[in-house]
């Protein structure tokens, strides 16, 4: 009841479930918070929905909901898909909620370049039409939980009262969203626990920001790093080989992977 576990798979998230569930007793799996960030967001949504600004029966778009959205947004703008690329604009503002920034952040950012500034006048667009339809798209789940954890104390207080403990697995792949929300939820115990390898970050095309990671124990700095070095998957030549190639990166944390196969 006290624990909180995000994955980012719902495959693993169902393991741990099962694993916890045959521990405790089935009667009480129906209160193991298990999930992706995405499913832990909708349930703290659904809980919430009129403190979250949403209607009862909400819907999620999804990337066909989404796409067609966008499009009829750049119509009403007046703005050719020849000149602006649909996928293009889609991407950017997808990556523009990945780090918080609503329509009017984004105008301010774009400052006078034009094309920005197109982009952004899309981005209103499109996100009044989502709100006028009480809905929200993929990347809204994230979003709109950071804002409500963050303007509304009550419901803030009432998950943080709760989580005693938090795990974040995968936590190199993590964006600023997710970020936000792993400390929004854990800021009332402070008991937080990433798993992670600055080494396999391969998201950033997806807004992955590997600062997450590497600068973990500068924003927690009474945290205690435990290095996991032992790999039970390849031989000593593979990993001589991967080490004596990614030990040149800069900007990671030092590692040395051993295998006894």
């Amino acid at each position: 009841y006290r624990m909180l576990a995000i994955t980012f798979t719902n495959k693993a998230a169902n393991e741990i479930k099962q694993r916890l569930a045959a521990s405790f007793g089935s009667e009480d799996a129906g209160e193991i918070w298990a999930g992706t960030f995405h499913s832990i967001s909708m349930r703290i949504l659904r809980a919430n929905t009129a403190e979250a600004g949403l209607k009862p029966g909400f819907s999620i778009y999804d990337a066909d909901d989404s796409k067609k959205a966008c499009a009829a947004a750049m119509k009403r703008c007046n703005i050719d898909e020849k000149t602006l690329p649909l996928k293009g604009v889609i991407n950017e503002i997808s990556r523009a909620k990945d780090r918080l920034v609503d329509p009017d952040g984004y105008m301010a950012e774009a400052g006078t370049d034009y094309r920005r500034k197109q982009i952004a006048r899309i981005y209103r667009e499109y996100q009044n039409a989502l709100d006028s339809s009480n809905s929200l798209d993929f990347d809204d789940i994230i979003f709109r939980t950071v804002t409500l954890l963050r303007d509304n104390a009550e419901v803030r207080q009432k998950y943080q009262n709760r989580f005693r403990y938090v795990s974040v697995d995968e936590y190199q792949d993590t964006n600023q969203a997710q970020f936000a929300l792993t400390a929004l939820l854990s800021d009332g115990y402070r008991n937080l626990m990433v798993v992670g390898d600055d080494d396999q970050s391969i998201y950033r095309f997806r807004g992955a920001t590997i600062a997450n990671i590497l600068g973990f124990d500068r924003d927690y700095s009474d945290a205690t790093v435990i290095k996991l070095e032992q790999n039970y998957r390849s031989t000593g030549n593979i990993l001589g080989a991967a080490n004596g190639i990614i030990c040149n990166n800069r900007g990671r944390h030092d590692k040395k992977l051993w295998t006894d196969r």
